[in-house]
This record gives structure tokens, sequence and C-alpha cells, in this order.
């Protein structure tokens, strides 16, 4: 897996540190493009924007980003091309929003989640590959992720 990128405004920052805690013990390579201390924040459309072209340029396959509720983020993020952001907060929720969408941002809010339960979706997330466990419904969802690459070449 390539790099993550990772960002955080001042609503996320203490959850985001905790999730980094987790990937430095796990040896997962990152880069945070958001908030770097409380006093040092970041505005999540700043963080969102950096992350999304990020991954739109092909430097990352992944990313994490964490604000108050997660869903500031995932709207900026969610504007660019070739970015599926979604917000969750369970860990069945991660699985799904990979195995079915693809997503390729994971979003969480610091107000909603709490250390524990981010750490396991964001481990669940990194894990799960798309159509992964989806039986019978492969082949439509990797046709209707195909229609939605040609829906978005033609709106971007």
């Amino acid at each position: 897996m390539k790099k993550l990128i990772i960002g955080a405004d001042g609503s996320g920052y203490e959850l985001k540190e905790a999730v980094k805690a987790y990937l430095n013990e796990a040896g997962i390579s990152y880069d945070d493009v958001g908030a770097q201390s409380l006093e040092d924040s970041v505005p999540y459309y700043t963080t969102a924007c950096r992350a999304a072209k990020g991954i739109s340029e092909g430097s990352y396959e992944k990313g994490l980003l964490f604000c108050g509720t997660g869903m500031g983020m995932s709207i900026i993020a969610n504007k660019h091309k070739g970015i599926y952001a979604s917000v969750v907060e369970s860990v069945y929720a991660a699985e799904k929003c990979r195995a079915i969408n693809n997503s390729n941002i994971l979003c969480m809010g610091g107000f909603i989640v709490g250390s524990e339960m981010a750490i396991e979706m964001v481990k669940t997330f990194l894990k799960t590959e798309f159509t992964e466990n989806m039986g019978g419904f492969k082949d439509f969802l990797k046709q209707a992720y195909a229609d939605i690459q040609n829906m978005e070449n033609e709106l971007f």
C-alpha cells in the first residue's frame, strides 16, 4: 500500500493523534497535512482539500480525515475527482464503505467517535478490499463503480 495521507482540524486533532499512535506502532507510513497541534489548527476545508488533491494526483492511495463530525471533511473531499470519502461511525460502516463503495478516504468525528473505536475502524478500512465478501453483488458493484467513474469524467 502507498503511504496514507491524513489530517484533522482542531475538533478532530485528538482523535487523529490517537490514530497516529496506532499507525506508528503498526509501522504504517503516512503524511499529516492538517493541524500539527491544537494551537496550530488548520480549517477542515483546507485539510480536506490537501488530502483529496494528494489522492487525486496519485501520490496517495487512501486517506484518513478527522473533524468534529467527519461531515465537513467528507463534503469538501468529495468535491475532487476520484475521491470517495465516507463518514463512518462504526466498524461495520468502515468495512462496507470499502467493500461496497470503494471509498478511498475514511472520515470520522472527534465529537462522535472514541479513540479505541476509531482505531478499529481504521484497521478495518485499511484491510478491506473493494467487493470483498460481497458474493453475488461483486459483478454489479464493479460495473456500478465503472459507471460512476464514467459519470465523473463527464462532470469534471
